[in-house]
């Protein structure tokens, strides 16, 4: 199936430039998805395979660069509110959903990382407005082993807004932790529109007080949807992703966990990891959007090469039903704080 790429630039309620893209399928799409990139990254290069490779199945997606964030303006990588992300990224979502042609497709949110709290929030905004959210990795609960002490975030909010924009948070080089195979690391890295300096203070705040204020409010999710994660990733912590999946109200939702699998599930690993996990997201699209649905439990069984097999729950609409045993985590240890790692406050400086 051939995929169309268009991008155009619009303007958010501040008057700030945004870049938006998009992929659509030659026919009529099955669904819309809307895409909420990562801290640091950008739709049009880095999340061009989940674009091409969604589109190819049929949905047409649609894009958007933060503020401050890939070909968007601004100033690079800073985070004023975290509500300005969530209300850009809702405009343009919703505009895209009211053009005619696509007022009866069905819409899922996807996020990944920093984008699975915009899209858990874009939710709360409008929760009946939504079909669906596919979240990989995402931020949205502080790890208990690290959250930290609260002279800590008072001291730093004291001067948040003496010097916001100052780059001044430690910050440990997250590619290297990210992203498992090597060749797509140096891409990662390669990538100029990838922001790879120091976090700013208000910027690191921010997705702080983003992380905590959701972390109170996971009963609140009533959508529909999956979450997966590495088992080895050592960027966000996947007892942040098993938390969402406990604690969401939400009577259909399921969660993946990958033995093996590091951080970037849709780009860092080997091609066949990465083929493993889009046959998943495909598969759960296609379910909810109409395409061999029995309204029976479906519990899928894909392999994972890096090891074995995932870890599944699946809810629907029922309690959680675990197939089979969980296997034994194959990470190493480490500190976690949806990006923030350890008492010492580093931060990892994409996401």
């Amino acid at each position: 199936m051939g995929v169309e790429y268009h991008e155009e630039y619009i303007r958010n309620s501040r008057g700030v430039q945004l870049f938006t893209c998009r992929w659509l399928p030659f026919s009529s799409p099955k669904a819309l998805v809307f895409l909420c990139h990562g801290y640091g990254m950008e739709c049009s290069g880095f999340m061009r395979g989940v674009g091409t490779k969604l589109a190819n199945h049929g949905y047409a997606v649609f894009g958007i660069d933060y503020e401050g964030h890939g070909r968007s303006m601004g100033s690079r990588c800073y985070i004023k509110r975290f509500d300005n992300i969530v209300n850009d990224c809702s405009d343009f979502f919703k505009s895209v959903c009211a053009r005619e042609e696509y007022r009866e497709n069905t819409r899922f949110l996807y996020g990944e990382s920093m984008g699975g709290a915009v899209a858990l929030l874009i939710h709360k905004k409008d929760p009946s407005f939504w079909h669906g959210a596919l979240l990989v990795a995402p931020m949205c609960k502080i790890s208990e082993k690290v959250k930290p002490h609260p002279m800590v975030i008072s001291l730093l909010t004291k001067v948040e807004d003496v010097i916001p924009r100052w780059k001044i948070v430690p910050t440990k080089d997250v590619i290297d932790s990210a992203f498992k195979d090597p060749v797509r690391r140096e891409e990662v890295r390669g990538n100029k529109l990838i922001y790879q300096e120091k976090p700013r203070l208000k910027t690191a705040l921010e997705m702080l007080r983003t992380s905590m204020h959701l972390e109170e409010s996971l009963h609140e999710v009533t959508l529909p949807f999956l979450v997966l994660h590495g088992e080895a990733d050592i960027v966000t912590d996947p007892e942040v992703s098993k938390a969402l999946y406990e604690q969401a109200s939400s009577k259909d939702k399921t969660i993946k966990l990958y033995p093996g699998m590091w951080h970037g599930l849709t780009y860092g690993e080997p091609e066949d990891n990465i083929d493993i996990v889009f046959s998943d997201i495909i598969s759960w699209l296609d379910k909810r959007n109409g395409e061999n649905n029995d309204n029976a439990i479906l519990v899928e069984k894909s392999v994972c090469r890096a090891t074995s097999t995932p870890y599944e729950m699946n809810t629907k609409p029922s309690p959680a039903i675990t197939n089979g045993q969980k296997p034994q985590r194959t990470r190493p240890q480490a500190n976690y704080l949806c990006g923030w790692k350890g008492r010492r406050m580093h931060h990892h400086s994409a996401m």
